[in-house]
Parts: C-alpha cells; sequence; structure tokens
C-alpha cells in the first residue's frame, strides 16, 4: 500500500534490494521468506520483534531517490510479495517516463512526493476511509495485531508494551498487546515463537506482585494456567489498565453489555509522539470519571472534563485551601488536598455570575468569583449552563497546571430546593425531657452549621459536618441531609417528573418482580406502625414498583423492602424513590441484583479486612464459616435488620456520609469487642449467637423514638442480656480502630474479589446446567461441561464481535440457568461446522439452518444449551431410527408462530416435569415431493467426504428410486377429490407441512392406524422386486449396477429426474436451483436462506398429490447396508471437541472457540 514519504538514511541496512531502476528501488526485509536468511535473518526477525519494527509486518518496500542524492523515500510498503509488486508495475507504467522530462531532482522530488499523497488522498476518498485519532505508529501495531493473532477488525486494540513472559524459567523478550476483549503476547528470538492469546473473561485472578529478583510482575491466572510478565517500563499504567479492562469483562458476564468507544473525546494534537490510542484515552477518560463521581457522589452519566490545582477561599475561617477545581458537565466541585478540610459541589444550574479578575500584585494568579444565589429575584445577568462549563475550561487551559488558580464563592451557597422540608415532622415523643433536649441541642448545632457553612448541595464540608453526623442526625433532619450526602438531591432535581411518570406507566402491571414485591410488603418493618396500614404499605408498593420498571435488571430483591421502608419514614414518596436509586446503582452496586454480586464481593473484601485487622480471630471465623453468614444480612440490610431501629438509623447516617467504609468498619469492630468470646466456640450456632445478644444489646439513648420492638433474624437464647451498648461509642471505635480504611483500597480489594465471585458464579451455573441435563442424555458430565464452555463462548463473542441479533434482547437474569446463554442462527451454524457429525460438503450452512429451526421449540430464533444438546446428542449417540426421524423432521418446516416470553410461562416451565413424552412415529406428517427433494440432496452432500462415497450415493440412488415408487403407487389411492378448495390455495401460497386428522381420516382406502396412503397397497408388494433390473416405471432402471458404480457423477438430481412417466405434471430437478433451501413463509427464519432465497419457486412440475411417510423412508433405508452402517456409526465427540477448541476461522468475524493456550514453536 502506498504511505506518506518519509526519510530514509540508510536505505540497505537489514533490507536486500530486489528490483532496482533510476529512481526506485524494490527491497524485501533480511529474514524474511524461504531459507529465512540463515544467522542474520534470525538476528534481524527478533531485533524486529524487540525494537516493535514496522518491518515485522510489512516485510516489502519501495523506496525513492534521485541519482545524485544520498537521501531515500519511503513510499510504499507491503505484506506479500503481490501486493508490493502491483505498487511497483504502476510506478514502472504511469511515472517512470514522465520523471525523466524533469531537469531539476528537487522538482523531481516534489513531483514525487505530491503523487503519492494524491494516490492516498484519492483511496480514503473512494473507500470512505475516516480520519482517526490513532498515530501511524498506533496504526502499525493493530495492523501487526491483527496479523499475528488473526483478528477481526471488531476487535479493538487499546495499547501494547514491552514486557518479558516468563515460560518455565527462561524469559521470553516482546510485547503485550492489550485490546477490549483479549490479552495477549508475542515474541520471537532467534527462530522461537511464542503467542499467548487469554480472554478478559476467563480470567480469575490478576495481580501485581514483587519478589527479589523480580520487583515488579503482573500474574495472569485463568482457571487451568498461571502466566507471568515483568519487565515492564511502567508497570502502575499497565497493571491499571489490565485491571480495566478485566472490569469491563466482567461485566458483559453480568449483562451481556458489550463495549461501547465514546467518540465524543476531543481530537489529539497533529503529529502527537505518544503511541496512545483514542480507546486508551477513552478508557483513561471512563477511569478519571468514575472516581469523580465516586468522590462527589454525582449522577453515573456525570463526565468530567478536566481538573486543575488551585486554592479556593473559605469565608467561615477566611483561609485559602489548597485543593484542587474539577468541571464536568453540569457541576464545579472542589476538594482539598488533605482528604477532610474542606470539599464543595457547585451545581452549574445554582450558578448566577462568574468572573475572572487578575491580580496585579501577583501576575501568575487568577481569581474566579463564582456567585450562587438562592432567591430567584437576585439581579444578575444569567449565564448558561455551558457557557460556564466552557469559560472554566478554557481557564484551566490558560492556568494549567503550573499557573494557580484562586476560587472566590460569593453570597449564600443554598440549593432552591432545600427551602422546603423534606422530612416528616416529627413524631409525639414518649420519653424524657433529656432525650428531648438533647434532640433539641442536635438541631441547633445543625442549624448553627448551616449558618457558617451554607445549606443545601452547595454546603462547604468540613471536618465539623463529619463531627456532627457522627454524633447523630436529627430526626426532623434526616431526610434532607440523607439525600444531600447521598447526592440523591442533584438527580432528583434535574429529573422532574420522573418518578410520577414511572408510577403511571407500572399501574396495573404485572410481573415476575410485582409478585416478589407483593409478598414481601407485609414484611417490612411489620413492627412498626406506619406499615401497620395501607397507606404506608401502599406507597411503598409504588416506591419498589417503579424502581423495577426503572431498572428491570435489578427489578426486586429481597432486602430492598426493608432499606426502602426505612427510607419513606424519613422522605417523601418521590425522595425515598431517588435515594433507592443512588443506593442501588451507586453506592451499593451490584448489591441487589439476582445473584447478590456485590454483597458477595463485599463478603470478600471483608474477609480481606477482617485477616489484615483482626489476624487472631481469622482463622477461626473461617474455619466457622461465620464470616460469610454474617456478612449478607449486615450489608444487604446496612444493619437494619439485625440491629434495633433506633441504633440502626444512626449506622445509616454515616453510611450516606462516608459509604461502605463505614460498613466495613463497623463490622470490624463488633467482631473484635467479641474477640475472645468467639475464640471459644464450637460451632457456627454458637458464634451466630454470641453477635445476635451484642447486636441486640446496642441502644441509642439519644432517641425520641417509641420503643419498637425488634424482630431481626439473629438467634439468641435465654440467658441474661448483654450489656447495653452505645451505638455512638460504637461508630466512635470503629473510626478509632479502624478508620485508616480507605476508600481506594476497598475499590483495590473489590476488583480482586469481583473477579473469583463472577467466576464461581458462572462454574455454578455451569454446574447447574450440566446437572440438570445429564440424565437427559448420554454425554459424560465432563463433554457436557466443554460443550457448555464452547456453547458459552459463542454467545460472549456476539456481545463484542456482532450479530445478527442484539444480545441484550436476550438476556434475563431471571431466567432459569439454562436459559441465561442462548445463540442465533449465524452463532449456531459455526457450532454446527465444528461439532455435528453432518456438517460437510457445500450444504453445510443449509443443514444448519433445518436443524436450528427443528430445535427452536419456541420459534423465537434462539435456541438455549437444553436444545442444542438434544440435536447433538441424537446425532452423537442415537440409533438408526432416532437418525433417520431427525432427518426427516429437519425436512418438514413446521409452521410456528412467534410469541413473547411471558415469565407465567417460566414458572410453568420450572414446574413441570422434565420427562419429554416419546414421539410416536406414526404420528410424523408426511414428506411432499418438493421437500423429498431436498432429503436426498442433504443425504448426498452428508456423503461427500465419507470414505465409502460411491457405496453411498449407490445405496442413496437405490433408495430413492424405491421412494419414488411408492409416492406414485401411493398417489393412486389419495385422490385430489378428497382435498378442500381452502387446501389448495393453502398449498399455492406455501409448501404443504402437514394435512389435519380430519382430512386424514377421509383419504380412503388409506391405512389410518398407520396414517400412511399407501402403506396398505404396499404391503403386497415386495421390497426386493422393487429393484432397478424388475421395475419399469422408472427410466433410472436403464443403469446397470456397475454403471452406477463407477459414474462418480451420480447425484440426486440424476436419479429424481427419472420418476415419472409424466413429465408434465412431475417436478424436474433442473428447475430447482443447486443453492434453493426451502423456508416457510413468514415467521423469525423468512429470507435466511442461501443467498437471501426464500423458498421453493412455483413450478407446475412439482407433483402437490405425491407423498411419502416415515415408515416408509425407514424401511427403504433398511434394505441397504452400506447406509444403515454409516447412521449406526458411533461419533468420538470429544475429538470434535479438542477440534472446536483449537480452530480458527481466518478472515470470519468469530474466532477461535479454545481457551487460547500458549503457543510455542520450538
Amino acid at each position: 500500500m502506498w504511505v506518506n514519504p518519509e526519510e530514509v538514511l540508510l536505505a540497505s541496512a537489514l533490507w536486500m534490494t530486489e528490483r532496482a531502476n533510476p529512481y526506485f528501488i524494490l527491497q524485501k526485509r533480511k529474514g524474511h521468506g524461504d531459507g529465512g536468511g540463515g544467522l542474520a535473518g534470525l538476528l534481524v526477525g527478533t531485533l524486529d520483534v524487540v525494537l516493535d519494527s514496522s518491518a515485522r509486518v510489512a516485510p516489502y518496500r519501495i523506496l525513492y531517490q534521485t541519482p545524485d542524492s544520498l537521501v531515500y523515500w519511503t513510499i510504499a510498503h507491503g505484506s506479500s510479495r503481490k501486493e508490493i509488486t502491483e505498487n511497483w508495475e504502476w510506478l514502472e507504467q504511469n511515472l517512470l517516463q514522465t520523471l525523466s522530462i524533469f531537469e531539476n531532482e528537487n522538482d523531481i522530488t516534489t513531483f514525487v512526493k505530491g503523487k503519492i499523497q494524491g494516490i492516498i488522498a484519492e483511496y480514503n476518498k473512494s473507500h470512505d476511509i475516516r480520519e482517526d485519532d490513532d498515530t501511524d505508529k498506533f496504526k502499525e501495531a493493530i495492523a501487526k495485531f491483527r496479523k499475528l493473532f488473526i483478528m477481526p477488525e471488531e476487535e479493538k486494540l487499546v495499547n501494547y508494551y514491552s514486557c518479558s513472559y516468563w515460560k518455565g524459567k527462561v524469559p521470553r523478550q516482546g510485547w503485550l498487546y492489550l485490546s477490549i476483549n483479549h490479552l495477549c503476547f508475542y515474541s520471537y528470538l532467534l527462530g522461537k515463537e511464542a503467542k499467548l492469546v487469554i480472554r478478559w473473561a476467563d480470567i480469575t485472578q490478576l495481580e501485581k506482585n514483587a519478589t527479589l529478583l523480580l520487583p515488579d510482575m503482573v500474574c495472569v491466572s485463568t482457571r487451568c494456567s498461571e502466566h507471568v510478565f515483568s519487565v515492564f517500563l511502567n508497570i502502575n499504567e499497565t497493571f491499571k489498565l489490565m485491571e480495566q479492562l478485566a472490569n469491563i469483562a466482567m461485566r458483559q458476564l453480568l449483562d451481556n453489555k458489550g463495549f461501547e468507544q465514546d467518540r465524543s473525546l476531543p481530537k489529539l494534537k497533529k503529529k502527537s509522539p505518544k503511541k496512545v490510542s483514542a480507546l486508551k484515552r477513552d478508557l483513561d477518560a471512563r477511569a478519571k470519571s468514575e472516581r469523580y463521581r465516586a468522590l462527589f457522589r454525582l449522577p453515573k452519566d456525570e463526565k468530567l472534563d478536566g481538573h486543575t490545582d488551585c486554592t479556593l477561599w473559605t469565608p467561615f475561617n477566611k483561609m485559602h485551601i489548597l485543593g484542587q477545581m474539577f468541571v464536568s458537565t453540569n457541576y464545579i466541585c472542589f476538594t482539598s488536598k488533605e482528604e477532610t478540610v474542606c470539599s464543595l459541589i457547585i451545581p452549574l444550574r445554582e450558578v448566577r455570575h462568574t468572573s475572572r479578575l487578575i491580580s496585579i500584585k501577583v501576575h501568575s494568579m487568577h481569581t474566579l468569583n463564582i456567585v450562587l444565589s438562592s432567591f430567584l429575584c437576585r439581579v444578575y445577568s444569567p449565564v448558561s449552563s455551558c457557557s460556564i462549563r466552557t469559560f472554566l475550561i478554557l481557564i484551566m487551559a490558560h492556568c494549567g497546571h503550573k499557573i494557580g488558580c484562586e476560587l472566590h464563592f460569593i453570597g449564600t451557597s443554598w440549593c432552591r430546593g432545600s427551602q422546603t422540608s423534606c422530612s416528616r415532622p416529627p413524631p409525639k415523643s414518649t420519653l424524657s425531657g433529656k432525650s428531648r433536649a438533647k434532640e433539641f441541642l442536635k438541631e441547633q448545632a445543625w442549624k448553627n452549621h448551616f449558618t457558617e457553612y451554607g445549606q443545601g448541595v452547595c454546603m462547604y464540608r468540613t471536618e465539623k459536618t463529619k463531627e456532627l453526623v457522627l454524633q447523630g442526625i436529627p430526626e426532623n433532619m434526616r431526610g434532607e441531609l440523607w439525600l444531600l450526602f447521598s447526592g440523591a438531591i442533584n438527580e432528583m432535581a434535574t429529573h422532574p417528573g420522573y418518578y410520577e411518570d414511572l408510577v403511571e406507566k407500572s399501574m396495573g402491571k404485572y410481573n415476575l418482580a410485582t409478585e416478589e414485591i407483593e409478598r414481601d410488603l407485609h414484611r417490612s418493618l411489620p413492627e412498626h406502625p406506619a406499615f401497620q396500614n395501607e397507606m404506608g404499605i401502599a406507597a411503598l408498593r409504588r416506591v419498589l414498583t417503579a424502581y423495577a420498571f426503572r431498572n428491570p435488571n435489578i427489578g426486586y430483591c429481597q432486602a430492598m423492602n426493608i432499606v426502602t421502608s426505612v427510607l419513606l419514614l424519613y422522605a417523601k414518596e418521590e425522595e425515598a424513590f431517588w435515594l433507592l436509586v443512588a443506593l442501588c446503582e451507586r453506592m451499593l452496586p451490584d448489591y441487589y441484583n439476582t445473584r447478590v454480586v456485590g454483597a458477595l464481593v463485599d463478603q470478600g473484601v471483608f474477609e480481606e479486612l477482617a485477616h489484615v485487622y483482626v489476624p487472631q480471630l481469622y482463622d477461626c471465623m473461617q474455619a466457622l464459616s461465620v464470616i460469610s453468614t454474617i456478612s449478607l444480612s449486615w450489608f444487604l440490610t446496612l444493619f437494619l435488620s439485625v440491629m434495633p431501629f433506633e441504633s440502626a438509623v444512626v449506622v445509616v447516617d454515616c453510611f450516606f456520609y462516608e459509604g461502605i467504609k463505614v460498613i466495613f468498619q463497623l463490622a470490624l469492630s463488633v467482631l473484635d469487642a467479641n474477640i475472645h468470646q468467639l475464640l471459644s466456640c464450637k460451632d457456627d450456632g454458637e458464634a451466630m449467637t454470641i453477635l445476635g445478644r451484642y447486636l441486640d444489646s446496642v441502644t441509642n439513648k439519644d432517641s425520641t423514638l417509641p420503643p419498637i420492638p425488634h424482630l431481626h433474624s439473629l438467634l439468641t437464647d435465654n440467658r441474661d442480656p448483654h450489656p447495653e451498648v452505645d451505638i455512638f461509642k460504637l461508630v466512635r471505635i470503629s473510626y478509632e480502630k479502624f478508620g485508616s480504611i480507605r476508600a481506594d483500597v476497598i475499590e483495590q480489594m473489590r476488583f480482586k474479589q469481583r473477579l473469583r465471585v463472577i467466576q464461581a458464579i458462572e462454574d455454578t451455573t455451569k454446574r447447574n446446567v450440566v446437572r440438570t441435563i445429564v440424565t437427559e442424555t448420554p454425554f459424560s458430565i465432563d463433554e457436557l461441561e466443554e460443550l457448555y464452555t464452547l456453547f458459552k463462548v459463542k454467545h460472549l463473542t456476539s456481545c463484542y464481535w456482532g450479530s445478527t441479533s442484539n444480545p441484550m434482547s436476550r438476556h434475563d437474569p431471571s431466567l432459569p440457568y439454562l436459559e441465561q446463554y442462548r445463540i442465533d442462527l449465524e452463532q449456531f451454524k459455526v457450532l454446527f461446522a465444528l461439532l455435528f457429525p453432518w456438517a460437510c460438503g457445500t450444504h453445510t450452512d443449509d443443514l444448519a439452518l433445518r436443524v436450528f429451526r427443528l430445535l427452536d421449540h419456541n420459534a423465537d430464533a434462539l435456541i438455549n444449551f437444553r436444545e442444542f444438546i438434544s440435536g447433538l446428542s441424537v446425532l452423537c449417540h442415537g440409533d438408526l431410527t432416532e437418525k433417520l426421524k431427525f432427518l426427516y423432521k429437519i425436512h418438514i418446516l413446521p409452521v410456528k408462530k412467534m410469541h413473547t416470553p411471558d415469565y407465567r410461562m417460566y414458572l410453568r416451565l420450572w414446574n413441570q416435569e422434565t420427562k419429554a413424552k416419546l414421539e410416536n412415529m406414526k404420528d410424523l406428517p408426511k414428506l411432499n415431493q418438493s421437500q423429498f427433494i431436498e432429503l436426498c440432496k442433504t443425504l448426498y452432500n452428508m456423503f461427500s467426504e465419507d470414505p465409502n462415497e460411491q457405496e453411498l450415493y449407490h445405496a442413496t440412488a437405490t433408495v430413492t428410486s424405491l421412494l419414488l415408487e411408492m409416492g406414485e403407487v401411493g398417489k393412486l389411492f389419495c385422490s385430489p377429490a378428497h382435498k378442500t378448495d381452502e387446501d389448495e390455495d393453502d398449498e399455492d401460497d406455501r409448501i404443504p407441512v402437514c394435512r389435519s386428522k380430519q382430512e386424514r381420516t377421509r383419504c380412503k382406502p388409506c391405512d389410518v392406524e398407520t396414517n400412511s396412503c399407501v402403506a396398505g397397497p404396499l404391503e403386497d408388494i415386495k421390497l426386493e422386486d422393487s429393484s432397478p433390473k424388475d421395475t419399469a416405471m422408472s427410466s433410472a432402471m436403464l443403469i446397470s449396477d456397475d454403471e452406477t458404480k463407477d459414474d462418480t457423477s451420480m447425484s440426486s438430481y440424476s436419479v429424481l429426474s427419472t420418476g415419472s412417466h409424466e413429465l408434465d405434471d412431475k417436478l424436474q430437478c433442473e428447475d430447482i436451483a443447486e443453492d434453493t433451501v426451502l423456508i416457510r413463509n413468514g415467521g423469525p427464519y423468512a429470507g435466511a436462506g442461501h443467498h437471501g432465497k426464500a423458498g421453493l419457486p412455483h413450478s407446475a412440475s412439482i407433483d402437490k398429490d405425491w407423498a411419502i411417510t416415515f415408515l416408509q423412508f425407514l424401511a427403504s433405508v433398511l434394505t441397504e447396508q452400506a447406509l444403515v452402517q454409516y447412521f449406526e456409526k458411533p461419533v468420538e465427540i470429544s475429538a470434535r471437541i479438542t477440534n472446536a477448541k483449537n480452530v480458527r476461522k481466518v478472515g470470519h468475524q468469530h474466532m477461535s472457540l479454545s481457551d487460547y493456550e500458549i503457543s510455542l514453536s520450538d
């Protein structure tokens, strides 16, 4: 291909000249091609890999040079001799003679460079090649990546790094390629090549370790192997990118959502020296935005635009605080260098005026004044949010990171919506005046804080704010502050009317989630008076149902009812809804899905923290399996189900302010407080009793709430109650002892545990699926597990390399295990070609279509694993009759209607018996003439690669002739008068499939018992009498046995075209195209045939009265020993599985199904 001219100083270094003329030189890289170039070629190949040379991908090039110059210019390179030769011939034919006209060498050079650039521009224009942000160096790496690992264009390379791969005790220096879905490594050293490809979805552990010999190394573990990489130039960047890509893969396993690149990033400057891809920049931006959103509790669609160092002028202490300013789509945020000193969130919707002042005394200091107001009548020129954001980005671009930026926030820092109280009136107290006095003092402390630091979303959050939270939030302010600290207030402010619309849309709708909600409504804080009447129950129902419709991937999960009922006690319905959104989607991610993945991940994090902070207790708790038991109930309900209500809400106060670290701290404090009793426990029941009694005793003496009976689920005994434990003291102890736990450390632990949990869930799913169907199939458990892995990989491949159907549309986590993964026709064709024994010849795809339609029981154009195995079992382990019945049935096109899956159907499926009803052979519909033609085509193509091909062809010819005779005889006993006009119209519109029961009954003198119109009369005809030498009803009988055996070109067409005397009424096989596929009109498969043909063309030669039954087909095949042996031949599926794991389809959108183990050539 032509390339923009680049200057080359040493033309002969590591290159060999093959052709030359006065202006151009064609060269080949040393060591490439036959012979390899000996030792020099091995050294050159090694250098190309180690130094990341483009010659590894393009070993041919063309140089331009004027006769009197020593400077060369690269104008073309190619990956093959054919490609580079085409460019060379074009130069000789179109350019060489023109150059002789020029007299000045500079003019020649200018002309050649301009001509080449013009060719490139014209090519890009004609092929609609758009300019992208990737540098030329990175584009070379992409080409190298796709060539080395046979990756399709859909697989996007993110970045690549130089490193060493340790295989045994020998390191192999090479390049680590990180793409969206794969980790790849390539090395070539002195003739030895090493390739490694691992799917991110297969990784079970990813760790960065250090040893004495290898200070920096990355360990990548899968289910069956472990790989070690070292000698990184920037291991931190590499490992963070690997973590991010592994997280994307785990997300795909959870919800089948493929990766979509963000195209809105700003373009790189031209001639950027960095080899950073647009995808790498996208992922970096995503990582920064995620940290930004987590830090300030912002909505999950908020994107960070930039950040800069600055100082913030704080009016409450008249000081400049050093920190960072962050600007995003809708917010300006600030956080101090010291984490707890000060933070600030300013929604752009609250900004009324901005200005920039440049200090006269300090020219390097820029001052930005931002005026906020809660009063709509305040007189300021309104500035749009977009203008403010652009203005701030320009300021940051001007200031950079070297010049300081000072922020002044003038005016009140209230949120407009904060003036209306969002909590319920405080309940009437029945407790002492001391508690009421404490509550009054708390309220005054918070009011003083609002006066000094501001109120609402723009409030300054300082160490004093945290201290007030730890002392307890007043009852009548709790709802307002929960909204503020969780960030739910921002989503509610930007989505007015959203909740009301959801409630209206969900009214009267029923699904699996709503049934579960109804079941749990009266179990939600039944001891609280608010939920002992229909008003409270109705509010809870509306909030839970609205969220189930907002997020169907979660829908409803147990424990959501308990948390939501507490939210409703302190907030209005809409506010409780947005608090639930913040809880489920941001603060406790993946906690409340059907698999409670987030809770299981945090359970693993808690075990790690327990191992670090209470090591003397860790081994004992692991032996008793107590941690896994307690953590789910503690974390899912935020201690609300295991602690007295008035104490648990204090935990919720701290959680909304500090996040999940509070829950970990408190859980560790509970274990630490009971360490001596737990060490003496002999079983898990005793340990649970100790912890239950302790949590029962946690009290809140400052509470003004009336006493509420505590009905938690932990076990207690009849011994004396545990001494009372003050909740505020317990919280403070947790901060003193375990307050060093950092949020970033928790996220790092979460990543490690997420890999383990999701892969464990996948393994459990596989075992459950295999256990479910192992009794229905002769395959062994090991074979079923291997087949399930191949099936799952094919499903996942469609998620990131495209498919004819949307993977998200067929993913429903509430479905049974067998329905979790389903494949469409295109994916099935690949597996059919690799695993099914009948897959051979040119009609493999057509046969795959027929098999797919037969296996697709509910006609939704998708098949699950059970359906897949049922078909494969018949072809691999079925007896002769089962295989022939399967072959017969795939050529009868049953008419099925599409229907939308309904949850009630799945409930019935779960409860019904799995034993299938045996199908009676006599109930199979007849095969008409056009279907019989296709059956014969299938038979002939099925034998195309068999060692006994000729014998099978001869046997098939005999069987087809015999069946034709049977069909002719059957016509004599089936009068066309028995058909109604409606039936004839139907047959004109579509291929006849099966007659109704009444029509079969009227068809006299047909044998009703055998459901055949010819079985009775044919009883008098002996099968051996219908051989070609004794029957005169077919012109095919003129062919002798010897001639038939010698005719290698015999096909079903030559036999079938001779089966009738009445040529005008019979089908001539030449009328049917080679690639015709019989497909019923309409339905999910319409138009899916080969070359888009939708059915058999209408022809007067089709005999609509001709038909045969399955019993006739079976009896005919049994007369030929060659066919009997072929269909009774056992199939070894293990060999096909091994082959499927190692095969890669070059140039196809689908790739290898293997586990991509290391491939070494020694």
